[in-house]
């Protein structure tokens, strides 16, 4: 056969291509959806978002504001009445239920971050991209859950812990001055942002849950707020048997320094608000395995 020929029967190249093709079993390892990853998705995604940066300095913000002016206005002869003292504690004020004046908007602050990071997803359709990527779908909820929960936790307790040090100069000479080194100031404080926390994961629960932003943030507003002064119309004893157990009663016993006669234990109220956590997530687990997006 002409040495013409036999250069026309020869294909190079090809066998290269066939022998260096990547390996399917290879590539499908290289990307396997673990926990890990799907948590770091989500840190990535929460602070890729401009709302998570502005909504998180707002709660600190409002924290401390709200903290130092209650110290600096605090007037004796304004409260010799007595009344109800933030935070359930036992009517009377205190260094303590003073600085954490600001966690009722500080909660609803977070409350509503928590929301947006899940509800928003299904307003803008991000979350069919999100669950194609997470087939399970289950990892998704807790990754949210874990990447904000964490984050409230740390930031709010040093919120509350700077309006409580701002607040220490407007209250010297009077009787309810306190320090860190008293009993329970640092579990109070620490316990405010463990309430703050545990509400913001309420927040994506109830996103997930209702996946409405309009309607997760009317649901947590009305329950927080609303829900205890409406069962106030209930019959005496029954509201007073009820109402320690309503979810804002129940968490501000966590961050109560002086505990009212009717309040739960600081143990008791987060076991109980934590319940009231864990009771949405399941729900929102329920449904995000069992409809579609």
């Amino acid at each position: 056969m002409p040495t013409t020929a036999l250069r026309r029967t020869q294909r190079p190249g090809k066998d290269d291509n066939l022998s260096t093709a990547p390996d399917p079993h290879t590539s499908a390892t290289r990307y396997k959806v673990t926990g890990i990853r799907v948590l770091r998705s989500e840190w990535a995604k929460f602070w890729s978002l401009r709302s998570s940066w502005i909504t998180l300095g707002v709660a600190v913000f409002l924290l401390v504001l709200f903290g130092a002016i209650a110290s600096f206005t605090y007037s004796a002869d304004a409260t010799a009445g007595g009344g109800p003292a933030p935070g359930g504690g036992s009517g009377d004020s205190d260094a303590v239920s003073l600085a954490l004046t600001g966690v009722t908007f500080a909660s609803l602050a977070v409350g509503v971050l928590g929301v947006l990071l899940a509800a928003g997803e299904y307003g803008t359709g991000m979350i069919r991209s999100t669950l194609a990527a997470v087939p399970r779908r289950l990892p998704v909820l807790w990754s949210k859950a874990a990447v904000i929960g964490p984050i409230v936790l740390v930031l709010t307790v040093i919120g509350a812990l700077a309006a409580f040090q701002l607040g220490t100069p407007g209250l010297d000479g009077e009787k309810i001055a306190l320090s860190l080194g008293d009993d329970g100031v640092l579990r109070s404080l620490a316990g405010a942002g463990v309430y703050l926390s545990l509400v913001a994961v309420f927040g994506v629960a109830l996103g997930m849950l209702i996946r409405s932003s309009a309607g997760a943030i009317a649901v947590l507003v009305g329950t927080l707020l609303i829900l205890p002064g409406l069962a106030s119309l209930l019959p005496d004893s029954l509201y007073d048997t009820m109402n320690p157990y309503f979810p804002s009663n129940a968490g501000s016993a966590v961050y109560a320094l002086n505990q009212s006669s009717d309040a739960l234990s600081p143990g008791a109220g987060i076991a109980v608000f934590a319940g009231w956590v864990a009771l949405t997530l399941a729900g929102a687990a329920y449904r995000l395995r069992k409809s579609d997006a």
